[in-house]
């Protein structure tokens, strides 16, 4: 695997731990180390971290595959479409990116896959957020909430931390932008705590086997946001089975070892490359590898 790991919680550690949930041998390499890679690996795996666009692998590495992330913001989204090219597979994690590359694959991010089994059952918040403001309109959705929630959790916290924080939180809340299916939306949900998110133009959501007011609540209009968390605020039991149903999908769908087993499959069957996939094991993807 082929990332920079400046931030403790880049999307390269999630998919490393996840091939170490797997039972796979990996080695983590930087991106000023590329020169230095060796031969003989059975695939190479170039996770986008925000930079480097402009370093490329040596071209002796091969099967090497690129998980495309920043593709939703315009001066990466160049960058990525001008290198895309050099690598035998990429798959995005926006599918609006997948259809504009080439024969791109869909790979959306994903839930921990050391997320705690249980909610934690002890409801210190009404609302949680883990994130930055932004900029507009969130910011202005967070603003209201805390105006109108105070016994909430808005603002950062260590990734190792949310999980908790989202567990014991009565509802968590998203802004996606654009048609950003966020890590954000499968941290609330694995956490078991009912998610209140926007709605996606292009139902990306529903292409995952989330649906609303079954697995989690979409909000369509500003107006909405605060008439849906009052309304379940006040009634726990809907809440609850709503959150319990969420939680369920994406603990059997949506982990980071579902997206690794799925980037396997895709690269065993794209490039007719025999890798190691668990036997025995269900793979309950949502997301064709093909």
């Amino acid at each position: 695997m082929i990332f920079d790991t400046y931030r403790p919680d880049t999307t390269g550690g999630y998919f490393e731990r996840a091939c170490q949930a797997l039972g796979m041998t990996v080695e983590h390499w930087w991106l000023r180390d590329v020169a230095r890679i060796p031969e003989g690996y059975d695939l190479y795996l170039r996770i986008d971290c925000g930079d480097g666009y402009d370093i490329r692998l040596p071209p002796n590495l091969r099967p090497v595959v690129f998980y495309a992330i920043d593709t939703h913001l315009p001066h990466s989204w160049e960058k990525i479409r001008r290198m895309a090219p050099q690598f035998d597979l990429v798959c995005c994690c926006h599918r609006d990116a997948s259809l504009r590359l080439p024969d791109a694959v869909w790979l959306p991010v994903a839930g921990d896959p050391t997320m705690p089994a249980e909610h934690h059952g002890m409801n210190r918040f009404d609302v949680a957020f883990v994130g930055t403001d932004g900029g507009r309109p969130r910011k202005f959705y967070l603003q209201a909430l805390r105006e109108r929630y105070p016994q909430s959790f808005i603002g950062k916290a260590d990734y190792r931390d949310l999980m908790t924080i989202y567990g014991q939180a009565r509802i968590g809340f998203n802004y996606s932008i654009g048609n950003d299916v966020n890590m954000r939306i499968f941290e609330v949900l694995a956490a078991r705590t009912l998610l209140v998110t926007n709605a996606l133009a292009n139902d990306d959501l529903g292409r995952l086997g989330l649906e609303d007011r079954r697995h989690l609540v979409l909000y369509r209009r500003p107006a909405e946001v605060v008439e849906l968390i009052d309304y379940y605020l006040a009634h726990e039991e809907e809440r609850e089975q709503i959150a319990a149903s969420g939680a369920e999908v994406v603990r059997a769908r949506h982990t980071y070892v579902h997206r690794m087993r799925q980037l396997l499959m895709t690269v065993s069957h794209r490039l007719g490359v025999p890798l190691p996939i668990q036997k025995g094991t269900q793979t309950n993807l949502f997301v064709s590898p093909i």
